[in-house]
């Protein structure tokens, strides 16, 4: 896919785990994003091991202003989570190009599908052709009971 919008001028795009700075996005998802706070450092880490990291970076400072990761086979499937745009870059398109480029980088894999779960940006994702699910009927949960965030 090729019609990712272009990310704000000054910022850029890296797939490279080596730049996500673990501790401000641990921080950002623990204190700030609805569906991850009290989550446990030690999760985190776990769930960052397991996953594809991206991020954006102010390219003047190198300082990360976004984060997403990825769990996925590398075949069938993916799931994106953990999406959060920094409240100082936010309102730039940011958070839009940034998960076009994600969804972008994972498009070679020959993906059936790339699901989320949004509580409150559908208007992000459904530029980028996400869309309800057409059966939700089809899918089912089992949910472990752990505490909030994990």
């Amino acid at each position: 896919m090729t019609d990712a919008p272009d990310l704000p001028e000054g910022y850029e795009f890296s797939a490279d785990p080596a730049r996500v700075d673990v501790d401000r996005v641990y921080g950002w998802l623990s204190a700030d994003a609805y569906w991850a706070i009290g989550r446990p450092r030690q999760t985190h880490e776990r769930a960052m091991a397991s996953s594809l990291n991206f991020g954006v970076y102010a390219a003047a400072s190198g300082e990360q202003v976004a984060y997403a990761r990825v769990v996925t086979d590398h075949a069938l499937f993916a799931w994106l989570a953990d999406v959060y745009v920094d409240p100082s870059a936010r309102g730039k398109g940011l958070g839009t190009s940034f998960v076009a480029r994600v969804r972008d980088h994972l498009a070679p894999l020959g993906l059936r599908r790339l699901a989320l779960v949004t509580a409150d940006a559908h208007g992000v994702y459904e530029k980028l052709g996400f869309e309800p699910l057409d059966r939700p009927d089809q899918w089912m949960v089992h949910t472990f009971g752990q505490a909030a965030g994990e």
